[in-house]
Protein backbone atom coordinates (compact mmCIF):
# COMPACT_ATOMS: atom_id res chain seq x y z
CA UNK A 1 0.00 0.00 0.00
CA UNK A 2 1.34 3.40 -0.69
CA UNK A 3 1.25 6.60 0.81
CA UNK A 4 -1.55 7.97 -0.59
CA UNK A 5 -3.99 4.84 -0.64
CA UNK A 6 -3.16 4.47 3.07
CA UNK A 7 -4.32 8.20 3.48
CA UNK A 8 -7.48 7.28 1.79
CA UNK A 9 -7.93 4.49 3.59
CA UNK A 10 -8.24 6.02 6.73
CA UNK A 11 -10.17 8.84 5.27
CA UNK A 12 -12.68 6.18 4.49
CA UNK A 13 -12.09 4.79 8.01
CA UNK A 14 -12.49 7.99 9.81
CA UNK A 15 -16.14 9.08 10.95
CA UNK A 16 -17.76 11.05 8.47
CA UNK A 17 -18.48 14.27 10.95
CA UNK A 18 -14.87 14.25 12.02
CA UNK A 19 -13.49 14.21 8.54
CA UNK A 20 -16.02 17.58 8.48
CA UNK A 21 -14.36 18.71 11.18
CA UNK A 22 -10.77 18.42 9.77
CA UNK A 23 -12.40 20.10 6.66
CA UNK A 24 -13.38 23.07 8.08
CA UNK A 25 -10.48 23.20 10.60
CA UNK A 26 -8.48 23.30 7.50
CA UNK A 27 -10.23 26.22 5.53
CA UNK A 28 -10.46 28.49 9.02
CA UNK A 29 -6.60 28.14 9.32
CA UNK A 30 -5.59 28.66 5.95
CA UNK A 31 -7.77 31.98 5.69
CA UNK A 32 -6.45 33.20 8.91
CA UNK A 33 -2.95 32.83 8.05
CA UNK A 34 -4.09 34.69 4.32
CA UNK A 35 -5.60 37.31 6.42
CA UNK A 36 -2.41 37.68 8.68
CA UNK A 37 -0.61 37.41 5.69
CA UNK A 38 1.50 34.82 6.73
CA UNK A 39 1.04 33.14 3.62
CA UNK A 40 0.02 34.28 0.08
CA UNK A 41 -2.87 32.58 -1.72
CA UNK A 42 -0.92 29.27 -2.96
CA UNK A 43 0.91 29.18 0.47
CA UNK A 44 -2.67 29.20 2.42
CA UNK A 45 -3.49 26.24 -0.21
CA UNK A 46 -0.31 24.93 0.11
CA UNK A 47 -0.06 24.81 4.04
CA UNK A 48 -3.87 24.01 4.10
CA UNK A 49 -2.90 20.51 2.49
CA UNK A 50 -0.69 20.37 5.28
CA UNK A 51 -2.82 20.87 7.84
CA UNK A 52 -5.36 18.46 6.39
CA UNK A 53 -2.80 15.67 6.10
CA UNK A 54 -0.99 16.45 9.67
CA UNK A 55 -5.04 16.68 11.09
CA UNK A 56 -5.77 12.74 9.80
CA UNK A 57 -2.05 11.34 11.11
CA UNK A 58 -1.95 12.75 14.36
CA UNK A 59 -5.40 13.91 14.82
CA UNK A 60 -5.90 17.80 17.04
CA UNK A 61 -2.89 17.73 18.53
CA UNK A 62 -1.00 17.86 14.95
CA UNK A 63 -3.51 20.49 14.63
CA UNK A 64 -2.17 21.95 17.74
CA UNK A 65 1.65 22.13 17.17
CA UNK A 66 0.94 23.46 13.67
CA UNK A 67 -0.65 26.24 15.08
CA UNK A 68 1.98 26.80 17.91
CA UNK A 69 4.77 26.69 14.92
CA UNK A 70 2.39 29.07 12.63
CA UNK A 71 1.77 31.42 15.60
CA UNK A 72 5.71 31.55 16.66
CA UNK A 73 7.13 32.30 13.17
CA UNK A 74 4.88 34.61 12.82
CA UNK A 75 5.39 36.77 15.35
CA UNK A 76 9.32 36.50 15.25
CA UNK A 77 8.90 37.46 11.55
CA UNK A 78 7.16 40.70 12.39
CA UNK A 79 9.45 41.66 15.32
CA UNK A 80 12.39 44.52 14.08
CA UNK A 81 10.53 44.22 10.46
CA UNK A 82 12.11 47.91 9.74
CA UNK A 83 15.97 46.27 10.62
CA UNK A 84 14.87 43.37 8.43
CA UNK A 85 14.19 45.38 5.42
CA UNK A 86 17.88 47.52 5.56
CA UNK A 87 19.08 44.10 5.79
CA UNK A 88 17.44 42.04 2.69
CA UNK A 89 15.87 39.53 5.03
CA UNK A 90 12.77 40.73 5.98
CA UNK A 91 9.63 38.17 5.19
CA UNK A 92 7.76 39.42 2.32
CA UNK A 93 4.44 41.38 2.81
CA UNK A 94 2.28 39.07 1.33
CA UNK A 95 4.20 36.02 3.05
CA UNK A 96 5.54 33.39 2.52
CA UNK A 97 4.33 30.97 -0.68
CA UNK A 98 3.64 27.61 -1.55
CA UNK A 99 7.43 26.84 -2.12
CA UNK A 100 8.24 28.46 0.98
CA UNK A 101 5.27 26.50 2.96
CA UNK A 102 6.49 23.21 1.78
CA UNK A 103 10.13 23.77 2.17
CA UNK A 104 9.42 24.03 5.77
CA UNK A 105 6.20 21.80 6.41
CA UNK A 106 6.84 19.40 3.40
CA UNK A 107 8.83 16.94 5.69
CA UNK A 108 6.47 16.81 8.34
CA UNK A 109 3.71 16.27 5.75
CA UNK A 110 5.76 13.96 4.27
CA UNK A 111 6.49 11.90 7.66
CA UNK A 112 2.22 11.76 8.68
CA UNK A 113 1.52 10.32 5.40
CA UNK A 114 4.13 7.57 6.17
CA UNK A 115 2.48 7.24 9.41
CA UNK A 116 -0.87 6.44 7.78
CA UNK A 117 0.77 3.67 6.00
CA UNK A 118 2.95 2.27 8.17
CA UNK A 119 1.66 3.28 11.49
CA UNK A 120 5.19 3.22 13.07
CA UNK A 121 4.89 5.74 16.11
CA UNK A 122 8.41 6.79 15.47
CA UNK A 123 7.05 8.60 12.32
CA UNK A 124 5.19 10.94 14.91
CA UNK A 125 8.34 11.70 16.07
CA UNK A 126 9.69 12.44 13.30
CA UNK A 127 6.49 14.83 12.43
CA UNK A 128 7.30 16.21 16.20
CA UNK A 129 10.75 17.31 15.76
CA UNK A 130 10.21 18.27 12.21
CA UNK A 131 7.79 20.49 13.47
CA UNK A 132 10.16 22.08 15.88
CA UNK A 133 13.37 22.66 13.90
CA UNK A 134 11.31 24.81 11.55
CA UNK A 135 10.03 26.99 14.88
CA UNK A 136 13.70 26.98 16.42
CA UNK A 137 15.29 27.89 12.64
CA UNK A 138 12.91 30.58 12.58
CA UNK A 139 13.02 32.10 15.88
CA UNK A 140 16.60 31.99 15.86
CA UNK A 141 17.31 33.79 12.58
CA UNK A 142 14.51 36.13 13.06
CA UNK A 143 14.80 36.82 16.47
CA UNK A 144 18.52 36.83 16.15
CA UNK A 145 19.32 39.04 13.33
CA UNK A 146 17.47 42.01 15.48
CA UNK A 147 18.20 41.59 18.67
CA UNK A 148 21.54 39.40 19.06
CA UNK A 149 24.06 41.33 18.20
CA UNK A 150 26.98 40.78 16.14
CA UNK A 151 26.25 37.26 14.62
CA UNK A 152 29.38 34.81 14.05
CA UNK A 153 30.06 32.36 11.24
CA UNK A 154 29.02 28.87 12.48
CA UNK A 155 32.46 27.50 10.28
CA UNK A 156 34.95 29.55 11.24
CA UNK A 157 33.56 31.70 14.09
CA UNK A 158 34.81 35.25 12.77
CA UNK A 159 31.98 37.77 13.44
CA UNK A 160 30.09 38.47 10.25
CA UNK A 161 27.25 41.18 9.33
CA UNK A 162 23.90 40.54 10.51
CA UNK A 163 21.97 38.55 8.10
CA UNK A 164 24.61 36.48 6.16
CA UNK A 165 23.84 33.17 5.60
CA UNK A 166 25.56 30.60 8.36
CA UNK A 167 25.71 33.64 10.90
CA UNK A 168 24.68 32.55 14.35
CA UNK A 169 24.02 34.43 17.80
CA UNK A 170 24.12 33.35 21.38
CA UNK A 171 20.66 35.01 21.88
CA UNK A 172 19.37 33.73 18.62
CA UNK A 173 20.72 29.88 19.71
CA UNK A 174 18.62 30.87 22.73
CA UNK A 175 15.24 32.06 21.45
CA UNK A 176 15.52 29.01 19.04
CA UNK A 177 15.85 26.19 21.59
CA UNK A 178 12.77 27.91 23.68
CA UNK A 179 11.05 27.39 20.52
CA UNK A 180 11.81 24.32 19.85
CA UNK A 181 11.33 23.16 23.25
CA UNK A 182 7.40 24.58 23.24
CA UNK A 183 6.60 22.95 20.00
CA UNK A 184 7.87 19.38 21.47
CA UNK A 185 5.95 20.53 24.89
CA UNK A 186 3.02 20.91 22.87
CA UNK A 187 3.56 17.90 20.81
CA UNK A 188 3.87 15.97 24.02
CA UNK A 189 0.57 17.40 25.80
CA UNK A 190 -1.40 16.73 22.70
CA UNK A 191 -0.07 13.26 22.94
CA UNK A 192 1.42 13.13 19.78
CA UNK A 193 4.74 12.09 20.91
CA UNK A 194 5.06 10.54 24.21
CA UNK A 195 6.08 13.06 27.23
CA UNK A 196 9.34 11.09 27.94
CA UNK A 197 10.67 11.63 24.02
CA UNK A 198 10.26 15.75 24.76
CA UNK A 199 14.35 16.02 25.38
CA UNK A 200 14.92 13.46 22.30
CA UNK A 201 12.41 15.95 20.07
CA UNK A 202 14.22 19.04 21.54
CA UNK A 203 17.75 17.72 20.72
CA UNK A 204 16.60 16.63 16.93
CA UNK A 205 15.24 19.88 16.46
CA UNK A 206 18.06 21.88 17.57
CA UNK A 207 20.60 19.04 15.20
CA UNK A 208 18.90 20.44 12.74
CA UNK A 209 19.13 24.04 12.95
CA UNK A 210 22.77 23.52 13.37
CA UNK A 211 22.40 21.93 9.92
CA UNK A 212 20.42 24.56 8.67
CA UNK A 213 23.55 26.35 9.57
CA UNK A 214 26.12 24.74 8.77
CA UNK A 215 24.43 24.58 4.81
CA UNK A 216 23.94 28.15 4.76
CA UNK A 217 27.35 29.10 5.70
CA UNK A 218 28.61 26.75 3.30
CA UNK A 219 26.38 25.24 -0.06
CA UNK A 220 23.94 28.35 0.06
CA UNK A 221 26.44 30.76 0.27
CA UNK A 222 27.98 29.44 -2.43
CA UNK A 223 25.22 29.38 -4.35
CA UNK A 224 24.65 25.42 -4.30
CA UNK A 225 21.82 25.23 -2.71
CA UNK A 226 18.84 28.03 -2.78
CA UNK A 227 16.93 28.57 1.14
CA UNK A 228 14.43 26.59 0.20
CA UNK A 229 16.35 24.07 -0.12
CA UNK A 230 18.28 24.14 2.71
CA UNK A 231 15.13 24.79 5.19
CA UNK A 232 13.43 21.44 3.98
CA UNK A 233 17.26 19.31 4.17
CA UNK A 234 17.18 20.83 8.03
CA UNK A 235 13.70 20.36 8.78
CA UNK A 236 14.44 16.77 6.99
CA UNK A 237 17.52 15.84 9.35
CA UNK A 238 15.74 16.96 12.17
CA UNK A 239 13.25 14.22 11.31
CA UNK A 240 15.25 11.59 10.22
CA UNK A 241 16.91 11.87 13.77
CA UNK A 242 13.90 11.85 15.62
CA UNK A 243 12.90 8.60 13.77
CA UNK A 244 16.20 6.72 14.09
CA UNK A 245 16.69 7.46 17.65
CA UNK A 246 13.09 7.49 18.94
CA UNK A 247 12.21 5.16 22.03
Amino acid sequence: MNDLQGLLLNLRLAPRAEIVCFGLTTLGFSTAARLLRGVTASGAIAGGAVCFLLMVAAGWGGFAALCSVFIMTWAATRVGYRRKLQLGKAERRGGRNAGQVLANLGVSALAGALYLNSRDPRLLLAVSASLSEVAADTLSSEIGAVLGGTPRLVTTWKAVPAGTDGGITGLGTLVGLVAAFLVGLVCAATQVMPFHDLLLCTAAAMAGTLADSLLGATWERQGVLGNNAVNFLSSGIAALLGWIFAS
